[in-house]
């Protein structure tokens, strides 16, 4: 019978720690190298990347706004990330959000719809001592409840502006809707209301205009659509939109950079906001919304099919292609003609690096534009502090109120003969 040695028995002893040794290494090595590629720990910090024409009011804009021009820093841990940024404005809006108080104003549309925007008075005097009203087009499905909105306008009240934030039709909690329409992604009605409304209520007031994602492509739409539009507006600033929804709805099933799974988060989300208007949308008289629609509805997993089946009947439109060019910025932003600061992120999971050369051609070719494309961000995030915490203002609140501010004191110190284009009628 075979015997084991004592020999035999301490053989593979002084191997196998160290082979779990090596395992372990090789472990904490694996999940260090995807925490730095996930967090994208390696992505050096920049300035943004600014395409503007050669003019004597992009250079006073670029010595006057030095925050377009210096490095923007984000939370080092997790700031160079485009879907955490995203995803932290999608959960918290904002870090210590304020609550600024204003008034709700409604406006009676000529289809039966009930307008609704909040107004807020300036908690100072402006720098140039004149009346200025921003007038703020949130993103989709947003309103002036919504946390980054609330942080915007408290830092815009205390800079000495007036501020009116459009509440998008169906998107407040607990307002019913009075006609069977909701908000579409290019409709510029009850934003034109909300501006018409503020020149008559207030008419030494100027205005700056500012839209966030959906409410950039709505605000350039509108300036751009009519002429008259732009009376009375010193500038325009829209920040994280895609310009083009033809051109985006493809990108949108692409799994690059996670979009087929935003697509479906955002169809979800925007589910729920239409069936939660289920019955007005069916109930009203001359809905063009069905039960069939609805049913289609309930089984849609992307906009692209929720704007088919729902989205673009509210205006008549026969097909989705002339729905989403129909209501696009893009072939009519080129007739915008003050001051325009377009703003992107080149990690905004959510828009894709070929809708980027809309903004790039458009400053290339139109004096009064300036694109800024920043290296990080992420869809309207665009955080900034030290390591871990950011800080409640960000980056974009900062650089909003900075080209204001530099516009209207451009306008405020040049002769007459060498105004921007301000006119004071309307």
């Amino acid at each position: 019978m075979a015997t084991l040695n004592d020999a035999d028995v301490h053989t593979f002893g002084p191997e196998l720690p160290a082979m779990f040794d090596g395992v372990k290494l090789a472990a904490v090595a694996t999940i260090l190298y995807v925490i730095v590629r996930c967090l994208n720990l390696k992505s050096p910090t920049a300035p943004p990347q600014v395409s503007y024409q050669d003019t004597p009011l992009s250079h006073y804009l670029l010595k006057a706004c030095p925050m377009l021009t210096k490095e923007y820093i984000p939370p080092l841990l997790w700031g160079k990330s485009g879907h955490l940024q995203t995803a932290l404005y999608g959960k918290m809006g904002r870090v210590n959000t304020p609550t600024p108080c204003g008034v709700r104003k409604f406006l009676p549309m000529q289809d039966g719809a009930t307008a609704s925007f909040d107004l807020f008075e300036a908690l100072g005097e402006h720098s140039t001592g004149d009346d200025v009203t921003m007038v703020i087009c949130p993103g989709i499905g947003n309103h002036s409840e919504t946390n980054y909105i609330r942080t915007f306008v408290d830092h815009s009240q205390r800079q000495g502006y007036r501020c009116a934030v459009l509440n998008h039709l169906g998107a407040l909690p607990n307002m019913e809707l009075t006609s069977p329409r909701m908000f579409t992604y290019g409709c510029t009605w009850e934003f034109g209301a909300m501006v018409n409304h503020i020149k008559r209520a207030f008419p030494d007031t100027l205005l700056s205009v500012v839209g966030f994602s959906l409410g950039g492509n709505i605000v350039c739409k509108f300036l751009g659509e009519n002429r008259s539009n732009q009376d009375r507006v010193l500038c325009c600033v829209s920040v994280c939109q895609g310009y083009s929804a033809l051109r985006a709805q493809e990108t949108f099933f692409q799994w690059d950079q996670c979009r087929r799974l935003y697509n479906f988060v955002l169809a979800d989300n925007m589910k729920k906001l239409i069936l939660s208007h289920r019955s007005s949308l069916l109930g009203l008289n001359s809905s063009n919304i069905s039960d069939a629609d609805l049913s289609r509805l309930y089984s849609a997993t992307s906009l692209m099919q929720i704007d088919d089946s729902i989205m673009r009947k509210f205006h008549g439109y026969e097909s989705l292609k002339e729905y989403y060019e129909k209501e696009s910025c893009v072939h009519c932003i080129h007739k915008v003609t003050v001051p325009l600061l377009l703003v992107n992120s080149s990690d905004d999971p959510l828009i894709h690096q070929s809708l980027l050369s809309i903004p790039r051609t458009l400053s290339e070719k139109m004096p009064n534009v300036i694109f800024a494309l920043t290296h990080h961000g992420g869809h309207l995030g665009f955080f900034e502090g030290d390591v871990l915490f950011p800080q409640p203002l960000t980056w974009i609140d900062k650089v909003i109120i900075e080209y204001a501010d530099a516009i209207c004191h451009w306008e405020k110190n040049r002769p007459d003969c060498q105004s921007t284009g301000v006119t004071l009628s309307g």
